[in-house]
Formats: structure tokens, sequence, C-alpha cells
């Protein structure tokens, strides 16, 4: 399965990621989610411009709920 990086404090995120079967880790800034697959943030504004030179895509949680959020990765996983 794929590991994500999931911003801290979204443990309910995680946890729900989990149960799909993803390897999910927390992290507190973009350098240390490099080597995950996808990251989940709270909102992409938080976000600095230098998280443009990474190899994966970031999903912001802002006004979804972690049902959608789970739904978004998966999507995003499998295309």
């Amino acid at each position: 399965m794929a590991k994500i990086a999931v911003e801290t404090p979204l443990e309910d995120v995680k946890h729900a990621l989990e149960q799909k079967g993803h390897e999910v880790f927390m992290f507190t800034n973009e350098e240390e989610a490099k080597g995950s697959n996808l990251a989940v943030v709270r909102s992409l504004n938080e976000i600095d411009a230098a998280a443009e030179q990474f190899d994966f895509p970031f999903v912001s949680m802002e006004g979804m709920s972690v049902e959608q959020i789970v739904e978004d990765v998966e999507q995003r996983l499998h295309r």
C-alpha cells in the first residue's frame, strides 16, 4: 500500500487511512513528508512555496470530512 504523510494534528485522518491498509505517518513540516506517495494537509495555503519541489501531491483537508479525504486520497493513488 501507499506511504502517506498526514499533517499533525490530523489523527482522525491518519487512523482512517490506516484502516484502509495504508502506511501512514504524521509530519509537522514539508521536509518530514519526503519519501511519501502523498501528503494530507490542513490547508494548501499553509504549505510554503518550497513544497513545489516535492514529487508527490498534497491534498487539502479544508472543507472536507474525514471520509471525503480518504476517498480523495484513494482516487489520487489509483490514477
